[in-house]
């Protein structure tokens, strides 16, 4: 028995350092020799008691309706070729939805064709190669995931509580954001002054899916068989870490001009340029008794009138959902805190238990460039609060309440329009099956 604890205590510490992405961990292979094979899962049941149109007069209607849903599915693999070479791999499956191809026609006035190609929507997460050359200094090439705030660079289910990624980043910023490029990563210092880095030139959002209701989050490239990359996105990264349980970092994304990447780049030519800069905080401390998170989003779209002038004339049939206008600036932010109630009240065999609370505040339409004006639905302040059951170190049941106030800035208090209240429970796990 006690030899089995232990196995199960190395899985988790193996899964753990696999699982946050700091560049230290990202150069640690050790705990296999030459292939693992892994994978993460989450399914989660909704119970909610609003409609599905929140822009109405009163905002969502009363309504009762229950989902049910397998958000991703991931089967990720490693392999090195030699100690210095390694290959990762990820490949997600998504919701169970539709998958179609989109194609440009240019030989037909730049007509997009849609063909429905697949029952299930896949995608390429991480495809890369690695050369690990010494703590300081390390090169990553191919389809990474981008760092860029704290559910990105930490998206895996067991690394947030609640069944939902937080909302205060996924309102306004793709998730999981991964794009392809290069990757240069390393590790400084000891102690008081360990400090990780990464820093990326990656293939740049897209204008043409910049939209009123979620910021820049659908200009993610990957509808075509290529990329667009006119336009390179310039991604960093720093990491502290030497304070014992603290991981704080800043992470920085700029794109000189989001349009040139656009799929017809031509539509935006009278305007100029559309830069794009988001900068993050984001911070977690976890020691034996609690675990606290907290994050900052804060992105500038530059010349967002041009992008409001054009994205709504784009034809019908594109994949866009050519909503505007496009804000200026997007502000977000939360912090949550989950204790572990075992360990507080010193209870002999008593289950890893989590109850926790979140608090968060996002507005994909911070400030709105004139003549246009914030639509105030799309403000939301969102308390939740809930409880995960570790059953292994590496699954967890989750239990949580969610009420968003909608068209207010305020911690406490009623919204212009009608709330949104719901109810989830869900299972999630994360693992490495295979060691070789």
């Amino acid at each position: 028995m006690e030899k089995s604890k232990l196995l199960v205590s190395a899985l988790l510490l193996t899964i753990m350092s696999t699982v946050t992405l700091t560049a230290q961990e990202i150069a640690d292979t050790t705990g296999y020799s030459k292939f693992r094979l892994g994978s993460y899962g989450e399914m989660v049941a909704s119970f909610k008691d609003f409609g599905i149109n929140r822009f109405q007069k009163d905002g969502a209607s009363r309504d009762h309706r229950n989902t049910i849903a397998i958000p991703r599915f991931v089967l990720a693999m490693d392999y090195k070729f030699t100690p210095k070479w390694i290959l990762g791999t990820e490949i997600e499956f998504e919701s169970g939805g539709t998958g179609t191809a989109y194609e440009l026609e240019n030989k037909e006035n730049g007509e997009y064709e849609t063909e429905v190609e697949k029952g299930g929507e896949v995608a390429l997460e991480q495809f890369h190669l690695t050369r690990l050359i010494i703590k300081e200094f390390n090169i990553r090439v191919g389809h990474m995931v981008l760092p860029v705030g704290m559910v990105n660079a930490h998206h895996e289910p067991i690394n947030f509580f609640g069944n939902e990624r937080p909302e205060s980043e996924t309102s306004i910023l793709p998730s999981t954001w991964h794009e392809t490029g290069i990757s240069f990563f390393g590790t400084f210092g000891k102690g008081r002054g360990l400090t990780t880095y990464q820093a990326m030139i990656v293939a740049g959002l897209n204008a043409n899916g910049f939209d009123r209701d979620e910021w820049v989050a659908g200009g993610k490239q990957g509808f075509f068989e290529t990329d667009n990359f006119t336009s390179p996105a310039y991604v960093g990264r720093v990491d502290y870490l030497g304070i014992n349980g603290l991981r704080t970092g800043v992470s920085l994304y700029y794109c000189r001009n989001t349009v040139s990447n656009a799929d017809k780049p031509q539509t935006y030519a009278a305007y100029g340029r559309v830069p794009l800069t988001i900068f993050t905080w984001d911070a977690q401390y976890r020691n034996r008794y609690v675990t606290a998170r907290a994050n900052l989003i804060y992105g500038h779209l530059g010349n967002s009138k041009a992008v409001n002038e054009r994205n709504g004339m784009l034809q019908g049939s594109s994949p866009y959902s050519r909503l505007t206008p496009v804000a200026k600036n997007a502000l977000s932010y939360g912090a949550e805190v989950g204790f572990n109630i075992g360990n507080i009240f010193k209870i002999k065999n008593c289950p890893t238990i989590y109850p926790y609370a979140r608090y968060e505040y996002y507005n994909p339409q911070k400030s709105i460039q004139k003549p246009y004006n914030p639509d105030n639905r799309l403000e939301v302040s969102q308390w939740s609060a809930g409880v995960n059951w570790f059953a292994l170190p590496n699954l967890v049941v989750k239990a949580d309440y969610r009420t968003r106030q909608i068209g207010t800035s305020k911690v406490f208090g009623k919204g212009q329009y009608n709330s949104e209240n719901e109810f989830s429970i869900g299972i999630a796990y994360i693992g490495w099956f295979i060691r070789k």
